[in-house]
């Protein structure tokens, strides 16, 4: 349900300033920036204490790598999400109707004119990395010990970094960051170009998350916190 109201709330808003005559009377992309930004705040902050907050097959895939997810809850959540997002952009067709879907090109994930494949992966891969970094280390166990507000405010720092990322790659391929957005619009828009370059929605996003696992298990999990005892009044 996470995924489904996030991909309609985005999709929505970014074909509502695609199809726009003059983008000065839309909320233009950072609106567009800033739906993604608010929905990933507003439904990890709400479906934290549910399943994880998980709207993304990335994210999932590189907590299942650091073992911080079984296999069969990973392979749910994904195939959820997936599910979610498909009819999350079917509902979209619905409103927007079929002919003006199409003309809008589903809101469909490419690589832009004048970039290759090679530059889309890469920048699919970084936006990847900074997306799960940031969610491991927002909701780092050893942190939560330390810090009693971290649990609270761990959905902001993710919402800012979608926001980040999106500012930075929304010219070269739309922004992924999210696979199961990029496979909605594959499926339900379904023309050639749309399915051009998929993979890249799959592939760099997947080695993003699995360097940050990598980097978490060998590199931070090694680190040892120490807490700061704290003296009580009677211990002066």
């Amino acid at each position: 349900m996470a995924t489904f109201l996030f991909l309609y709330i985005t999709i929505l808003t970014a074909m509502g300033v695609s199809q726009a005559k003059s983008k000065c009377t839309t909320v233009g992309i950072q609106g567009i920036v800033c739906a993604f930004n608010g929905m990933s705040f507003a439904l990890v902050y709400c479906a934290a204490g549910i399943s994880g907050g998980h709207i993304n097959p990335t994210v999932t895939f590189g907590l299942f790598l650091a073992r911080k997810l079984s296999l069969t809850r990973a392979i749910f959540y994904i195939v959820m999400q997936c599910l979610g997002a498909i009819c999350g952009a079917g509902v979209v067709k619905g409103f927007q109707g079929h002919n003006k879907y199409q003309m809008l090109v589903g809101g469909a994930n490419v690589v832009a004119h004048g970039y290759t494949l090679g530059s889309g992966l890469g920048a699919e891969i970084i936006d990847t990395f900074v997306l799960v970094y940031i969610v491991f280390f927002a909701t780092y166990a050893k942190r939560n010990t330390r810090d009693s507000h971290v649990p609270i405010l761990a959905p902001l720092p993710i919402g800012f970094a979608v926001f980040l990322v999106h500012l930075a790659t929304i010219p070269i391929t739309g922004i992924g960051i999210n696979p199961a957005r990029s496979l909605r619009a594959a499926i339900i828009y379904n023309k050639y170009h749309s399915w051009d370059g998929h993979w890249i929605f799959w592939v760099g996003h997947f080695i993003g998350a699995t360097l940050v696992a990598v980097y978490h298990q060998i590199v931070i999990r090694a680190i040892p916190f120490k807490t700061k005892a704290r003296r009580t009044a009677w211990e002066h």
